[in-house]
């Protein structure tokens, strides 16, 4: 649990007001009276460089030296109309999410890192029946499972002005296409606003590490994403997380954009949402999803350290992530339906020296096995060749075996082709005039970081021909 030590003494004026702060606000702590206790006193000096200062306050391992009130209701999430506590991961999307909207909006929360405490983890299973769901946020002793924007702004009651402002670009979408638009868009000083259902930096965010984006012989996902919104941001790109566009129609020359949070105008639009893990349709899939069966190592990885886990897929997608979870799984088993893989030879070359990594090619998995319980218990697959089925037992499994673009709310505005793909000509222009679409999503895209950088360029060239 959340320990929380204060060193001082009663006749400390500043130590009674931080108790009475902590008293009001129901937050258990253990005071630790200096003049009672030689030790006490000798760790208070250790702290403070010698110095004998109280109230000296310990939070989860990290000291604070006399913190007043605000501090403390902004370590602790103390608000005006309760406590809020979130916890999560740094590597987690939705919490990034979740973070920076509580953060724009000026709202205290205490981050719980179930990264650095085991006692955490335990806690979001016992709060989601045995699944490991972040962020998991605490609101005055009521619990919300990754809740949206919308959710959080209704259960702190924050107000949510009118948008009255015309944006030269609406782009929806903030992975790589996306921010490469928006520099471009800005830089051209064309007022620009992205709209991101989740986390900035889209799929490229949940990429442990790339090696093929030029100047980075190596760069993680998140530190290259967390760069190009800076840039996107210092030349004024107005971004908004959680917003879930559900609409888009056009009056007189502008495009309205209704989200779940609001309706925004713009002169044009950039369709650059990506896409999502494709499924195996397989029985007991959809059950285990979050418990067992997962779609992103980068996101999941850690709750399997030391454990067995299954890779399903045979792309750059599988073996890349495959080969990052045997850093510290105990054991990896990629399960390919092919004979062969398709991924780059670079990955595959990396595969036989890496000891606790095992291959089972031309296999076709049929059914995901449920304990008694109804946790994750393994992969039943079967052998195209003989027919023989086999259960491959693990402790999770990640499936990487394509992807599907993000377009379903626009079916019926711009031509796409018959697998969703967006179909686009000369300057990325859709067959709406003033819609554009870069990325994943669009048709005969290359689903690689640099290329989705090169296609926001287009993007940001189509809109300065329409508005020119």
């Amino acid at each position: 649990m959340i320990k929380i030590k204060m060193y001082g003494a009663d006749w400390c004026s500043d130590c009674r007001r931080a108790k009475s702060f902590l008293d009001q606000n129901n937050v258990e702590y253990e005071f630790i009276d200096v003049d009672l206790d030689a030790d006490a006193t000798a760790k208070v000096e250790a702290i403070n460089g010698g110095k004998r200062i109280i109230p000296t306050i310990i939070i989860d391992g990290k000291n604070y030296t006399n913190p007043d009130n605000a501090l403390l209701a902004s370590l602790l999430g103390i608000n005006s109309n309760g406590r809020m506590l979130l916890y999560g991961a740094d590597w987690c999307s939705d919490c990034r999410r979740a973070k920076g909207y509580l953060e724009s909006n000026g709202i205290n929360y205490q981050f719980i890192d179930i990264d650095s405490h085991d006692w955490a983890v335990k806690k979001v299973e016992a709060i989601n029946n045995g699944k490991r769901i972040i962020p998991t946020v605490v609101f005055n002793d009521i619990t919300y499972t990754n809740p949206s924007n919308v959710e959080l702004r209704d259960v702190l009651g924050i107000d949510v002005e009118k948008i009255e402002k015309v944006y030269d670009t609406i782009i929806i979408g903030g992975g790589a296409a996306g921010l490469t638009t928006s520099i471009y868009a800005q830089r051209d000083r064309f007022d620009s606003l992205i709209l991101e259902k989740k986390n900035i930096g889209g799929n490229a965010f949940l990429t442990e590490k790339i090696e093929n984006y030029p100047g980075f012989e190596s760069i993680s996902g998140p530190d290259l994403m967390d760069r190009m919104k800076d840039q996107a941001e210092t030349y004024g790109a107005d971004i908004r997380t959680g917003e879930e566009v559900t609409a888009i129609d056009k009056k007189m020359e502008l495009f309205n954009v209704t989200t779940n949070m609001g309706v925004y105008s713009a002169k044009t639009i950039v369709l650059a949402t990506g896409s999502t893990y494709r499924k195996l349709g397989i029985p007991n899939e959809s059950e285990l999803i979050g418990v067992g069966v997962h779609f992103c190592a980068t996101c999941d990885g850690a709750f399997y350290r030391d454990k067995e886990i299954i890779v399903i897929g045979g792309g750059n997608s599988a073996l890349e992530e495959g080969i990052f979870l045997a850093k510290f799984c105990k054991k990896v088993t990629i399960v390919n339906w092919a004979e062969e893989f398709t991924a780059s030879k670079t990955y595959i070359d990396k595969l036989p020296s890496i000891d606790n990594i095992t291959v089972l090619s031309n296999k076709t998995s049929v059914e995901f096995e449920k304990t008694e319980n109804g946790l994750f218990g393994g992969l039943k697959v079967k052998d195209n060749e003989s027919g023989k089925e086999e259960l491959v037992e693990a402790d999770g499994a990640f499936i990487f075996i394509g992807l599907i673009p993000n377009t379903d709310n626009f079916k019926g505005l711009i031509n796409m082709d018959d697998r969703g793909f967006i179909v686009t000509k000369n300057l990325a222009e859709t067959s709406v005039k003033g819609i554009f679409a870069a990325g994943d999503c669009r048709e005969g895209a290359i689903a690689q970081v640099a290329a989705a950088t090169g296609e926001g360029v287009l993007a940001s060239y189509g809109i300065r021909s329409f508005l020119k």
